[in-house]
């Protein structure tokens, strides 16, 4: 089974957007560390938006 490319896209795009990490930082991630950290970045982004 693959990953989607769209969704690795939009995932690497998404880290690299708020972390300004690099696109080799984000795909040595193995795919489960990469959904945590779109999930808490998604967490902050949310948390950021009911304070302000």
């Amino acid at each position: 089974m693959t990953y989607a490319n769209d969704r690795l896209h939009e995932e690497i795009a998404y880290v690299a957007y708020h972390f300004h990490w690099s696109l080799e930082e984000i795909l040595d991630l193995e795919h489960h560390d990469r959904r945590r950290w779109t999930d808490g970045i998604a967490s902050l982004v949310t948390r950021a938006g009911a304070e302000g």
